[in-house]
């Protein structure tokens, strides 16, 4: 059998009792490693699960799964998901890539960056669509989804943000050469984020598409450092504020939060305690976000 086990979302502890069980005793132990990561190295996953465990990068889970998939008609096979199994679409492919080859797949769940950003104070019921933003180039500096967060604002709800993460990525020219040689892992911050939406903001605008809005420097948001692990981090302020709040959010990995417009008082109140200005915090929610209006 394929097991699909989901890591949580901090170390080597988060995984469940079932989870742990599975890896213990399959034959082969395969870590995804660039949909997200782990705050803790892979030799301490190896040493508390007792196993070898081997990193399955995107090349080899979009283009050679077959290997991953080897003889799982007849063995265990253990395929480990930061966050949840299904918190990317890459891991629905596997399941079905494995269906089509008669091999019978389970799925052990745990908490995601979907669930855990409750964290922050927001009811989860409140939030519309989830969004990514990837890093921008000089010419390349997607938008799509800018329309999503507008749909979410329309009808009053939070957006959450998923910032970009590059884990052996190859320049232009060492792909075009056939350089198997990668650039270091970036992980994108709450201030690059913040700052690339108010730039896609500005295009808008001046594109005449976005007249009305749909976020503002003024717009309030969450910044979220390390969900679930010893060190989260939660910092909350305009976009503008959050711009300049890296520092203060510190290490990946990062997430946003914006805020709806129907936001609960006592979801105001709660984000209130960790906001960079609490006066300018309270002024802005009950001027724009106040749900009773």
């Amino acid at each position: 059998m394929l097991y699909l086990i989901g890591l949580g979302l901090s170390d080597e502890t988060d995984i469940t009792v079932k989870g742990l069980d599975i890896v213990r005793k399959a034959s082969r132990v395969y870590l995804e490693s660039y949909t997200a990561i782990l705050l803790v190295e892979k030799s301490i996953l190896e040493q508390y699960y007792g196993r070898e465990v081997i990193v399955a990068d995107r090349e080899m889970v979009e283009s050679s799964s077959d290997e991953i998939l080897r003889d799982a008609q007849n063995v265990d096979v253990a395929f480990l998901v930061v966050g949840d199994p299904f918190g990317a679409t890459t891991h629905t492919d596997l399941v079905l890539r494995a269906r089509d080859l008669k091999i019978p797949v389970s799925t052990i769940p745990n908490a995601s960056i979907m669930s855990a950003i409750g964290a922050t104070g927001l009811q989860l019921y409140n939030f519309g669509q989830t969004v990514s933003m990837v890093f921008f180039t000089d010419n390349w500096k997607p938008a799509s989804f800018y329309d999503r967060i507008r749909e979410n604002r329309n009808i009053g709800l939070h957006t959450l943000v998923l910032l970009d993460i590059k884990v052996k990525e190859q320049s232009l020219e060492n792909m075009a050469r056939g350089r198997k040689i990668y650039e270091p892992p970036r992980y994108m911050t709450v201030g690059q984020c913040a700052q690339q939406m108010l730039e896609i903001e500005q295009i808008k605008k001046e594109e005449g598409e976005g007249m009305d809005g749909v976020y503002g420097e003024e717009s309030l948001a969450i910044g979220a450092a390390r969900v679930g692990g010893k060190t989260e981090k939660f910092v909350s302020g305009t976009l503008k504020q959050l711009c300049d709040a890296d520092e203060e959010l510190g290490g990946p990995l990062h997430s946003l939060v914006l805020l709806g417009k129907r936001t609960h008082e006592l979801e105001s109140d709660y984000v209130r305690d960790y906001a960079i200005d609490k006066d300018g915090w309270d002024k802005i929610w009950k001027r724009d976000y106040d749900s009773k209006q």
